[in-house]
C-alpha cells in the first residue's frame, strides 16, 4: 500500500506517536489532516511536515466535547472528503493508585481515551461505508492487554477500545473497511508529563521506562507497516512487553505475581 495522495486524519498529532506518524506520512506523500487541542503545537508539527509535503492542514479538536466532535467531523468531511485513513492517537495517561483516584479523573480519562475516539469514529464511518472503502487505526496500548499498577482507569480505557474496535472490525469487514488496533509498549514520548494523578493534577515528569523506550520514528514506521498490510492488530514494543502479553495469555497467574512486585510501597 502506498500512502501517496492518501488523506490521513490523525488525532493527537501535536506530540508523541501522533506527531511521529505525521512526520513519517509527510515523507511518504500523504495529504495530512492534523488534530489536537493545542493549536500552537499543531502548527509546529505542520511546519515540520511541510518541509517534506505540500498538503498539511490543521483541525483543532477537543475530543471531550461531543458536539464539537460532531460538527468538526461534518465540516472536515465537507472540505476534505474522502478520508482514506483515520488514525486515533489522542489520549491521556495516569499515574495513581486506584484507591487514590477520584471519580472525576476516572471519567476524564474515559472521555478522552474512549468516548471521544468512538464519537469521531461514528462521525466518519458513514462516509467510509458509503464508499465501501476506508481504514480505521486506533492506537491503544499494551495496557489494553494487561493491567499494571498506577494505571487502572487508563488500562480500562484501552481495554474498552480493544473491545469496541474488535467488534467493529467484524461488522465492517464486508463493507471493505479495515480496522487496525496498535498496541505500543514503552515508547520514548512525554505522555506521562500530562498524565493524571489521583486528584486530577498532572504527573509532570517522564517515566524512566519511557525515556528508555523505542524511539518515536521507529514506532511510527512499524505502525505504518501494519497499516499498509491492513493488519488487524500489531504490538509495537520491546521484548519485555511482548513477553508480558504472552504471559497474560498463557500463564496469567505468573504474570499477576510479577506485577504485584511493582506496586509502590
Amino acid at each position: 500500500m502506498s500512502f501517496v495522495g492518501k488523506k490521513v486524519w490523525i488525532t493527537g498529532a501535536s506530540s508523541g506517536i501522533g506527531a511521529g506518524l505525521a512526520r513519517e506520512l509527510s515523507a511518504q506523500g500523504a495529504h495530512l489532516l492534523l488534530s489536537a487541542r493545542r493549536e500552537d503545537a499543531l502548527r509546529t508539527v505542520r511546519a515540520e511536515c511541510l518541509e517534506r509535503a505540500d498538503n498539511v492542514d490543521i483541525i483543532p479538536l477537543d475530543l471531550t466535547n461531543s458536539e464539537q466532535v460532531r460538527l468538526t467531523a461534518a465540516h472536515t468531511l465537507e472540505r476534505h472528503a474522502p478520508i482514506d485513513i483515520l488514525i486515533h492517537c489522542a489520549g491521556v495517561s495516569q499515574r495513581a493508585l486506584a484507591r487514590d483516584t477520584v471519580e472525576d479523573v476516572d471519567r476524564a480519562i474515559m472521555e478522552i481515551n474512549y468516548f471521544g475516539t468512538v464519537a469521531l469514529t461514528r462521525a466518519v464511518l458513514p462516509s467510509m461505508l458509503a464508499r465501501k472503502r476506508g481504514h480505521l487505526v486506533v492506537v491503544t496500548s499494551v495496557a489494553g492487554k494487561l493491567g499494571s499498577p498506577l494505571r487502572s482507569s487508563y488500562s480500562a480505557s484501552k481495554h474498552a477500545l480493544h473491545g469496541y474496535f474488535d467488534c467493529l472490525r467484524a461488522e465492517v469487514f464486508q463493507d471493505g473497511i479495515a480496522v487496525t488496533t496498535v498496541c505500543p509498549g514503552y515508547i520514548d514520548t512525554a505522555i506521562t508529563t500530562n498524565a493524571y494523578i489521583g486528584n486530577g493534577e498532572r504527573y509532570g515528569k517522564i517515566d524512566t521506562m519511557l525515556s528508555q523506550g523505542m524511539p518515536v520514528p521507529e514506532c511510527a514506521r512499524a505502525i505504518l507497516r501494519a497499516v499498509a498490510d491492513k493488519a488487524p492488530e500489531v504490538i509495537v514494543s520491546g521484548p519485555k512487553e511482548r513477553v508480558a502479553v504472552y504471559l497474560r495469555r498463557f500463564f496469567p497467574t505468573l504474570l499477576f505475581r510479577l506485577i504485584r512486585s511493582h506496586v509502590p510501597s
